[in-house]
């Protein structure tokens, strides 16, 4: 995947220097200890490094404004060993811009019931000064993430590690650039949206190019670079002529890897990290990419139907946050088409035209040419294939005008009842939760839109998290979801979020 840098997460311990030399030497070997374990588990996917144990403003402040030039540090986690005053935190927090995890626990996990004294309460006073620094962060109104628990617990250390991809997705969302061929479709509501607003509360760059200097680009790639990707194709994907003339098939395919090369040369050479494009603006190029833009997706691109940069955003945003993750099941983009209404199967059918990235793919992946009705372009390649089975999130980042609004709906992908021979692209299809009809029914009271950033390997929580950070509304339907409840909830976050 087009990788993200290799971050790492700043502990940092809170003490004051009224306990003496001997308390301080302990929180710093237990703090260390507790680092060393934290990596020793496996559960987080990105390294805690040990900071020296915060005691005066003045090194709070340093440490946090080092964090926040840190290009590698990618968020702070707090704990506080003992009681550390929290008017010393004021400023640091104040000029803190890195993700913040306040961790509730202890070096100890049980009371030593025979042994403990007035040293012991002294210097294990997590359930102290948890409260006074708590406050103050509540105080100053500053987003963070809490995590309660043991810290050798594995359940606990799996939340950090979840934790930890959404503070990546925090940080790097800061980094995408998205680069738009033309404009969105016409007429079309859902794929506008205020992108100076976007790059104020997200950081996305958002920038329109002449879809003929990308064509040029394409038309720059050589015969022989084409030809062996085409190779590459072909050893890797099932052939599907349908008595299609063999080198005519393979020549368009070839046009789709002409576009594959091009269009990554040119998003490597501009630094973006995600693109869109719109089949009714294509100018020089021979068809609309189709499978060009599948295996940009699977090489960890975002991308956009018609013009859509919030969902190429939010691809991009979500595949790196489960970059390097193991086992990972895949992240795409995805649109909802068609009902099935038939009672105890019920469900959405989703697909596209083309765009649907096969790293969500279960079993073997085709190359297909069909006629395509939209684009007025000669019959494009595409990759073709059903989905995963399996829970997964679908997210919807909706521009209301006056804010923006991040719908997540829990999903179950089944397995399509049937076949659909004629049906020539990749589908996935899912119940939401809690059922079709109040999951339908709560996405459209939200605004959801029909483009969806869709994840196996994301949680409700890590999206949640990603949206309170950035500032912004999330609602969330899942299996307790309520169509009265849901009602009052979206009338409260109206008079919140202004």
């Amino acid at each position: 995947m087009k990788a993200a840098k290799n971050y790492k997460f700043w502990f940092c311990a809170g003490s004051q220097d009224l306990y003496g030399d001997a308390v301080l030497a302990n929180v710093a070997a237990h703090t260390k200890e507790m680092v060393e374990g934290l990596n020793k588990s496996g559960l987080l996917p990105f390294e805690v490094v040990w900071k020296p144990t915060l005691l005066t403003n003045e090194l709070i402040r340093k440490t946090f404004n080092e964090a926040n030039i840190d290009d590698e540090c990618a968020g702070v986690i707090v704990w506080c060993h003992t009681f550390s005053p929290a008017k010393s935190w004021i400023i640091g927090l104040k000029e803190l811009r890195k993700p913040l995890l306040h961790f509730l626990t202890q070096y100890n996990e049980e009371i030593p019931y025979d042994e403990i004294d007035m040293d012991f309460m002294n210097e294990n006073q997590a359930a102290h000064g948890d409260r006074e620094w708590g406050h103050i962060v509540t105080r100053m109104g500053i987003e963070r993430k809490l995590i309660a628990g043991y810290w050798t617990d594995a359940n606990v250390q799996a939340r950090i590690g979840s934790w930890q991809r959404t503070a990546v997705g925090v940080v790097e969302s800061s980094h995408i650039r998205v680069m738009r061929i033309a404009d969105n479709m016409r007429n079309v509501a859902v794929t506008e949206g205020d992108k100076v607003e976007a790059q104020i509360k997200f950081g996305w760059e958002v920038d329109a190019y002449p879809v003929n200097e990308i064509a040029e680009a394409v038309g720059a790639v050589s015969e022989s670079d084409t030809n062996a990707l085409v190779d590459e194709y072909y050893d890797k994907y099932q052939i599907l002529l349908e008595g299609r003339d063999a080198k005519e098939f393979r020549d368009k395919v070839a046009v789709q890897a002409q576009i594959e090369i091009g269009f990554e040369r040119f998003l490597e050479e501009k630094n973006y990290q995600a693109i869109v494009t719109h089949f009714g603006d294509l100018g020089a190029l021979k068809q609309l990419p189709g499978l060009a833009i599948q295996r940009l997706m699977e090489k960890g691109y975002g991308f956009g139907a018609e013009g859509d940069w919030k969902v190429a955003a939010m691809v991009r945003l979500m595949k790196v946050m489960t970059q390097g993750m193991k086992d990972a099941k895949g992240t795409s983009m995805l649109e909802d088409y068609t009902y099935n209404l038939v009672p105890g199967k019920e469900g959405i059918l989703q697909a596209h035209m083309l765009e649907i990235c096969p790293s969500i793919a279960d079993g073997p992946i085709s190359i297909k040419e069909q006629p395509l009705s939209m684009g007025d372009r000669e019959d494009p390649a595409r990759l073709v294939f059903t989905s995963k089975e399996g829970s997964g999130i679908a997210c919807s980042l909706i521009d209301l005008g006056t804010r923006f609004r991040l719908i997540i709906n829990a999903v179950d992908c089944i397995k399509n009842e049937k076949p659909m021979p004629k049906l020539p692209v990749a589908t996935n299809f899912w119940v939401p939760q809690p059922n079709l009809y109040t999951g339908l029914e709560a996405w459209i009271l939200a605004g959801g839109a029909h483009h969806t950033a869709f994840s196996y390997d994301l949680t409700v929580e890590q999206m949640v998290d990603w949206a309170e950070a950035m500032g912004i509304e999330a609602v969330v339907i899942d299996k307790n979801t309520d169509i009265r409840t849901f009602k009052n909830e979206l009338r409260w976050n109206a008079a919140v979020y202004r």
